[in-house]
């Protein structure tokens, strides 16, 4: 049995900020893991926006839960299911994803946590560890799984470099032309076609 490591937004769900900074208007939050590699340097940009702007966890979770999976990613998680063992592996946080994580019928996920105030403010986040994505990868083929891993940005290239086979999905042309060793995938079909290969 393999176990398929799969980043969250941008895979299966749109990016969260960029939702929150359309809704908000605040362009700032536009910025995401394929635009700044640095997530320490991310996140805190992100804290100090939402505290400028005096938005907290409720806002947060109204943006959330008007959000969708996108299209075909529901039935592509069924479809993996039925192949093999399908990991969510994300740098988001499970104080506000899990309704979207609802949406995809609760694949296993392993996520982050935010710290917040008593009055809702978002005034920290607790990685679950460092370089967690990579971590699990290695914990898993420590275990004897052989791990396909599916990411879109620049903060899953650890994961795919660690993995016994590493696919690019949805990612940003410069990743494409950086990292010509993984096949890349533009529709849930196509990556079907590329994993039917692999398991």
């Amino acid at each position: 049995m393999k176990i398929i490591c799969l980043d969250l937004e941008g895979v299966l769900i749109p990016e969260f900020w960029e939702e929150f900074s359309k809704a908000t208007k605040i362009p700032e939050l536009m910025r995401t893991t394929r635009d700044e590699p640095d997530y320490d340097k991310l996140m805190k940009m992100r804290m100090r926006v939402l505290k400028e702007n005096k938005l907290g966890l409720k806002e947060i979770n109204k943006i959330v839960s008007k959000m969708k999976p996108f299209k075909e990613a529901p039935e592509f998680v069924s479809w993996l299911r039925e192949r093999a063992q399908p990991v969510i592996l994300t740098g988001s946080y499970y104080d506000y994803i899990m309704p979207l994580i609802a949406k995809l019928n609760y694949p296993f996920i392993i996520a982050n946590t935010l710290e917040i105030s008593p009055r809702g403010e978002v005034i920290g986040y607790k990685l679950r560890e460092k370089d967690g994505k990579i971590e699990m990868v290695r914990r898993f083929q420590e275990a004897g799984y052989e791990v396909i891993a599916i990411g879109d940005s620049f903060n899953d290239l650890g994961m795919l470099k660690g993995a016994n086979k590493g696919i690019l999905f949805k990612a940003t042309p410069k990743l494409i032309i950086e990292e010509k060793e993984f096949p890349h995938a533009e529709t849930f079909e196509e990556l079907k076609k590329i994993l039917e290969k692999l398991l």
